[in-house]
């Protein structure tokens, strides 16, 4: 029997700060059901390999990134399949989470929306564990895996992310999404979340104002992307913003990562004193970039929503320890779009938003 996870908005996590790296605070019911039904599957084998305490160090320089050492997720992981379009139908031959093992299934989340009259659930979203973790309770969201979607953002799913970030009591919680086209290894609807116990530039870098009544801005001194926040009360309509942009960027054959994390709110300098602690809301980046079709390399440092947001996963020692903010930037940024592609973008994008 699939444990169930039913939640409201009653439920969400109005307050929670950050105070530096390893901050503990009492879990949520969320991170609760989470962090022991995945550390039970850990006991239990279901994984490919153990996760052990990663070996982790921050690079000198302004954007933070924290490194770590993962060298069996390079090795032991399932082959990424052969992504060949951002529109690519899903095919039930290849694999997918039909074919899962069932005791891989954490719980599956249904969110109750209160109305005049009665309780209505609606779709429902299994939480898997991800077999090759990259962190402490890396999972997987699925929504609905019997519907066979592909790998394209639909507004509940990322409505779910959002409000699974809110659920959790710890900043460190976050949720990410690579399209097809931008290191996708699954062509079958589903988000990441895991565990990072490091806090990272995005949570408090300064935003510039684009479409700030649809929550929309652009990042500023980082990798060129934009970013959208919200607080519990405004989900719903920053989710059907994201993906209005999301849906463009497909129709446009744009490949993009997205990352979620708790975070700032926005403004055009990192915030400072009492304030730079605040994490009562969710920052959500989103970045266009170009398209990497065929297998991935897996030797390689793959540029995907974990990378763009300053989470470097190394599958060999000597890239790990020779890493330097310098090199990982210049690697990063060569899977960005250009600066005058992107600035076009940025303007078609506003312009969507604001007719919508």
């Amino acid at each position: 029997m699939v444990p169930q996870f039913v939640y409201s908005c009653d439920d969400f996590l109005l307050h929670v700060q950050r105070s530096g790296d390893l901050t503990k605070q009492e879990p949520a019911p969320f991170d609760s059901l989470l962090q022991n039904g995945w550390t039970e599957r850990m006991d239990k084998g279901l994984f490919r390999y153990k996760l052990n305490d990663l070996q982790t160090r921050v690079l000198p320089g302004s954007c933070g990134y924290v490194a770590q050492l993962n060298i069996q997720r390079g090795v032991e992981r399932r082959k990424p399949q052969e992504i060949l379009s951002i529109q690519q139908e899903f095919n039930d031959k290849q694999f997918n989470f039909n074919k899962i093992n069932p005791a891989e299934i954490i719980f599956e989340m249904t969110k109750c929306v209160k109305s005049a009259n009665h309780l209505n659930v609606p779709s429902k979203m299994l939480v898997l564990v991800n077999v090759s973790p990259l962190e402490f309770g890396h999972c997987l969201f699925v929504p609905d895996p019997l519907q066979c979607y592909p790998q394209i953002l639909t507004k509940f799913a990322i409505e779910v992310g959002i409000e699974s970030v809110l659920l959790s009591s710890d900043p460190g919680f976050r949720v990410g999404f690579n399209s097809l086209g931008a290191f996708a290894s699954v062509n079958h609807l589903h988000l990441h979340g895991y565990y990072l116990d490091h806090e990272l530039a995005l949570e408090s870098i300064g935003v510039e104002k684009l479409v700030p009544e649809k929550a929309f801005y652009r990042v500023v001194d980082y990798h060129a992307g934009f970013v959208f926040y919200t607080e519990a009360k405004f989900v719903e309509k920053v989710a059907e913003n994201i993906s209005k942009v999301t849906d463009f960027l497909v129709k446009h054959n744009i490949a993009h990562n997205l990352f979620l994390t708790r975070g700032c709110p926005p403004c055009h300098h990192k915030p400072s004193g009492t304030e730079s602690s605040s994490r009562k809301g969710v920052r959500i980046f989103v970045w266009p970039r170009k398209s990497c079709f065929g297998a991935k390399e897996e030797s390689a440092l793959n540029v995907a929503l974990c990378e763009l947001a300053g989470h470097l996963p190394f599958k060999n020692k000597t890239d790990f320890e020779k890493a330097t903010e310098e090199g990982v930037a210049d690697i990063i940024n060569k899977y960005l779009l250009p600066k005058d592609e992107f600035l076009s973008l940025e303007q078609q994008l506003m312009d969507h938003l604001n007719k919508s």
